[in-house]
């Protein structure tokens, strides 16, 4: 296990239906928009969920939040509610056709102050086509500084599960880094070359990206290994790991199909409490002195 994490050198720089939403208490607001792109090119650990909830919990808690899907599946369209069709505008008209970022971005229906630039699966042709246009790697970033991201206090970009021109845009257009980390051994395996990619990416095309912080997911308490991934990650990668981890839930796993965060879908859920607790360190650690 531990030699999965051997190369791994981070910075330390730092029909249901959905539940009434709560008049929750205000968490403090980062002094900027704060963009994290949420990445690991391993399926399954996820990255979707995780950007979904943070977001709903971020935007239950009075923060103005923007999902960025770019993911051709789309997933994160689907469970913030949001039509995501073939006829429907999306990021893969921003990052191939130069369409404005604010003529995609709708509203989530069911949490006020959340809003999504869907992706559809048009998308899935995006990583061909970007190789031939000019400024390939930074054409998502370029759209994000031409959009008012004032109005936010996070962008929020979850990624598909690989190291494509997809994710290498995301990675140029975030200041910081998220990684969801499965609570297994052969999680850790492709650690390494995600961080080698984010130094690459460092070196050459966004010198202030950041590991901001590192959420463990799906940690399930009844097994040693669980346990002993959670310790070998926060021996190595130190503080930048989040204190709270997310549990195996079924309730999580449940709430896409009906279009739902499990923050709506369950709130008193195991899965719904502990990703609003991830978010609220995230809001903490993030505000200002």
């Amino acid at each position: 296990m531990r030699e999965a994490l051997r190369d791994a050198k981070v910075s330390h720089e730092t029909s249901r239906r959905a539940s009434p939403i709560r008049r929750e208490k205000e968490w403090p607001r980062p002094a900027g928009c704060r963009i994290i792109t949420i990445a690991n090119q391993k399926g399954g650990v996820g990255k979707t969920t995780t950007s979904v909830n943070l977001a709903a919990s971020l935007a239950m808690h009075g923060a103005q939040v923007l999902v960025v899907d770019l993911d051709p599946q789309g997933n994160a369209s689907t469970a913030l509610g949001v039509e995501h069709h073939a006829d429907v505008p999306s990021i893969y008209e921003v990052l191939i056709e130069d369409l404005p970022l604010d003529d995609i971005v709708v509203p989530a229906p069911d949490i006020p102050n959340l809003f999504c630039a869907p992706a559809n699966l048009n998308l899935a042709g995006a990583e061909i086509e970007l190789v031939s246009k000019v400024a390939r790697e930074s054409r998502l970033r370029r759209s994000i500084e031409a959009y008012d991201t004032d109005k936010f206090d996070y962008v929020l970009i979850d990624c598909p599960p690989s190291l494509g021109l997809l994710t290498v845009n995301a990675l140029v257009g975030g200041a910081e880094l998220l990684i969801p980390i499965q609570c297994e051994y052969y999680a850790l395996e492709g650690l390494g070359q995600l961080v080698r990619t984010v130094d690459l990416v460092k070196a050459h095309l966004n010198q202030n990206l950041i590991v901001s912080t590192i959420l463990l997911t799906m940690y399930d308490a009844r097994t040693r290994l669980a346990a002993q991934v959670a310790d070998d990650v926060r021996t190595h990668f130190g503080d930048v790991v989040l204190n709270t981890v997310i549990p195996r839930s079924v309730r999580v796993s449940e709430a896409p199909s009906y279009g739902q965060s499990v923050m709506t879908y369950d709130p008193g859920s195991s899965g719904a409490l502990a990703y609003s607790e991830a978010a609220s360190e995230m809001a903490y650690r993030g505000a200002p002195e």
